[in-house]
């Protein structure tokens, strides 16, 4: 006598039932994937176009405050595993991106605090942000690096203003403008990252700083 269990007999009726109930499980899964490609890109091309931004126009402050909070927002997200991967990222950089414009053209009477305050808070970022991109997650020292790279923004900020913010806004643009290309090519390595920011420093600081114009004019 065979003691094996049997399995229950399906006809074609349940047959057809499930396989439309997986296919629409599928479907739903698909879409939700589709989202999440689109929230992807949304969110790249936004950091991407205000990189650009501060990459040719960041000695206007408001524009370089909104780009500080922009970084800020994106080291913010560097603690947070997936939040770049839905709406939570967006309305984190892009709120935190207002708030620091809107605060930097209202406070302008501040003019002194807030152009401490944002170098020291692009002078963490950045570095912050810079650990992120190379992997390098060493804990507590990377707050002290960056609590480092806070101090050394706000001191450059407090001594060498017109020169800082060109150099500040340029990083930050390069750095946005990066962040948003790795966001879209996934395959982009350390070194192309790591050259593409440099050279994108380079012409912001040249062109910003009227140095193209400087040198006609000797010449």
């Amino acid at each position: 006598m065979d003691d094996s269990p049997t399995l229950p007999s399906m006809d074609a009726k349940s047959i057809r039932e499930n396989h439309f109930t997986c296919h629409g499980v599928n479907k739903h899964i698909v879409k939700i994937s589709n989202l999440g490609v689109i929230q992807m890109t949304v969110f790249a091309i936004l950091v991407i176009v205000l990189g650009l931004m501060l990459l040719g126009f960041g000695k206007r402050m408001w524009l370089f405050g909104a780009g500080v909070g922009a970084v800020v927002g994106l080291a913010i997200l560097g603690f947070l595993p997936g939040a770049q991967d839905n709406w939570f990222g967006l309305i984190v950089v892009l709120g935190l991106a207002i708030l620091f414009a809107i605060g930097s053209g209202i406070a302008k009477g501040l003019i002194g605090l807030i152009t401490l305050a944002l170098g020291a808070l692009a002078g963490g970022a950045i570095v912050l942000l810079l650990l992120d991109m190379f992997g390098l997650d060493w804990g507590l020292v990377n707050w002290l690096l960056a609590l480092v790279g806070a101090v050394i923004g706000a001191g450059i900020l407090s001594r060498f203003k017109d020169w800082a913010i060109i150099i500040l806004a340029a990083i930050v643009g390069a750095l946005l403008c990066v962040e948003g290309l790795q966001l879209l090519i996934p395959s982009l390595n350390d070194f192309i990252a790591s050259l593409i920011t440099v050279v994108l420093v380079v012409v912001s600081v040249v062109y910003q700083g009227g140095l193209l114009k400087k040198g006609k004019a000797t010449s």
